[in-house]
């Protein structure tokens, strides 16, 4: 196979010639804009702090080179050697958010809804969803519901018990009832569907986190830092709404605000009939 690719980029080879100065443009403009996009990735992150200590080290290693200091200068040097391994170790979590942040470009998006009537399944969802939030608000009943978008979180739904059931807002309130078997833990819902309840979230690291917050937050923005999944939070303390995407969290939101979020994602890709899509087609007569 790969002598195929040679064999077909040298038969190419001719018709990509480019001039000198445009190859050196689109090259330093690649690596840039590279170099930008993993900027924002890390930015206010731990990976931030690390890699202004792995520029520190090779800054002391050039000068110590330069001065001469060869014995300062083989530490540095081995130390940097063997620290490639340990930054890849530190930095996986970013290098995982970027391949899912690659694999969730355009080409790559399914439809969280496929039925024949979109927007009134789209619009029902979108109330159901609300409405439990809404009510168990006013109970002070504590939730933490989390909506899968691209990345798909199959490991986060092993944990739980999975229910596979259509989404209404009837079923969200009764799973959330304090004291019965799956009110202490997370309701994942995929699609349409919950596809399972009392799942198990990773907690966040992020040490700037206030201590008020407490477990359910924490675990709401450690699903959304190593996914792109939407978690919802309702304190049992005080029926405040919270809202966790992209590792970032939205507290006091209100029934206008969630409902646009929630519409955003289901109707994003709600024309889109592409081959990823992993909701099954309902026929008009269902």
């Amino acid at each position: 196979m790969w002598a195929m690719i040679s064999d077909l980029l040298q038969r190419l080879e001719p018709y990509l010639q480019f001039p000198d100065i445009i190859r050196h443009i689109v090259d330093i403009t690649v690596v840039a804009f590279v170099l930008y996009q993993l900027l924002l990735l890390i930015r206010k992150t731990r990976a931030e702090q690390v890699l202004k200590g792995v520029v520190f080290l090779f800054f002391i290693y050039f000068v110590t080179k330069g001065l001469r200091l060869n014995t300062i200068a083989w530490i540095l040097e081995n130390t940097i050697n063997f620290g490639i391994t340990a930054v890849v170790i530190v930095f996986h979590p970013e290098i995982r958010r970027a391949l899912e942040q690659i694999g969730r470009g355009r080409f790559f998006e399914r439809s969280l809804l496929l039925g024949d009537d979109k927007d009134r399944d789209t619009q029902s969802i979108v109330n159901g969803i609300a409405d439990a939030v809404a009510n168990m608000s006013k109970t002070r009943t504590g939730a933490l519901i989390v909506v899968e978008k691209q990345t798909g979180i199959n490991e986060i739904i092993e944990t739980g018990v999975k229910i596979d059931a259509r989404l209404t807002r009837e079923l969200l309130e009764n799973i959330f009832v304090p004291n019965t078997p799956l009110h202490d833990g997370a309701v994942v819902i995929r699609g349409d569907r919950i596809a399972a309840a009392g799942c198990f979230l990773p907690l966040t690291e992020n040490p700037n986190l206030s201590k008020q917050l407490g477990t359910r937050h924490r675990a709401a923005l450690g699903i959304t830092e190593s996914s792109d999944a939407l978690a919802i939070i309702v304190s049992e303390e005080t029926g405040v709404i919270s809202m966790a995407q992209n590792g970032k969290l939205t507290r006091y939101l209100d029934m206008d605000g969630l409902k646009s979020v929630l519409r955003s994602i289901y109707y994003k890709n709600a024309n889109d009939n592409g081959p990823f899509s992993f909701i099954k087609r309902r026929s008009k007569n269902d």
